[in-house]
């Protein structure tokens, strides 16, 4: 009764000393407790644990002997059913696993933007007036094929006013294209007009003239674009892509 159950379970175990051979079929820890009928009944994969539980329950069993307490063997019984109980619980087949569905997903709903940035940019990017005229088609009329094929693509309600002009497209500030700020400096810049115009030149720098000093003649009027004609004439006779080839003399060089 004072053993543990660690020792109960080696007690007729043999140390056996085989030089040279093979101790693969060798069981520890093995003795009178492994080779019960109890331990014995079950899977040889599971023998080791009831080798302990009958191990475990028969110290018990010694301790309520040493006492007199259990004279009907009330306790031995119910020890035992403990054991078969344990051991049917460890044969049971595990549960069938089953495929559950996915839980339903939770949206949060997305924040979206308001203001006057998001009502502009809607604007921007909605359709034209041309394209609304394009998918709009008038009840009870046979579209015409603008392509004069099978696809049935037709201009819509486009060009089918009753006035016989031909009206251009409404151009709706909200969806024109943007352009930036330097770009428009850009073409604002090419476009201003410097100085005035005269008879030799259209647009002229505010401080040109057509009055020159010499220290020869002292004033002299020139021509202020005959050296830019100059430049462009030689471009042209040399340069040009439509001019052929020259052919030039050994005593000309």
């Amino acid at each position: 009764s004072k053993m543990p159950a660690c020792n109960v379970q080696i007690l007729g175990a043999q140390k056996r000393t085989l030089s040279g051979f093979s101790t693969a079929a060798i069981l520890p820890h093995t003795g009178h407790v492994y080779y019960s009928e109890i331990a014995q009944k079950t899977p040889p994969d599971l023998r080791k644990k009831a080798a302990r539980l009958v191990a475990a329950k028969c110290t018990l069993a010694a301790r309520v002997d040493s006492f007199h307490e259990s004279v009907d063997g009330a306790i031995g019984d119910s020890l035992r059913a403990e054991i078969e109980q344990k051991l049917d619980k460890l044969q049971e087949p595990p549960p069938v696993k089953t495929v559950k569905p996915l839980p339903a997903p939770i949206e949060q709903s997305r924040k979206k933007r308001g203001g006057r940035r998001a009502r502009k940019m809607k604007e921007r990017l909605g359709l034209t007036e041309v394209r609304k005229a394009a998918n709009r088609m008038n009840f009870g009329e046979i579209e015409e094929d603008a392509y004069q094929d099978d696809l049935g693509f037709s201009l819509g309600a486009l060009g089918k006013s009753r006035s016989g002009k031909i009206r251009g497209p409404v151009v709706d500030s909200k969806t024109k294209a943007r352009i930036s700020k330097t770009l428009q400096a850009k073409v604002q810049k090419q476009n201003n007009v410097w100085g005035g115009s005269t008879t030799v030149k259209r647009q002229i720098a505010g401080t040109a003239s057509s009055v020159a000093f010499t220290p020869l003649q002292g004033l002299e009027i020139v021509n202020p674009q005959a050296a830019e004609r100059k430049v462009q004439a030689a471009n042209a006779k040399y340069f040009s892509s439509t001019s052929g080839f020259h052919k030039i003399k050994k005593g000309d060089t």
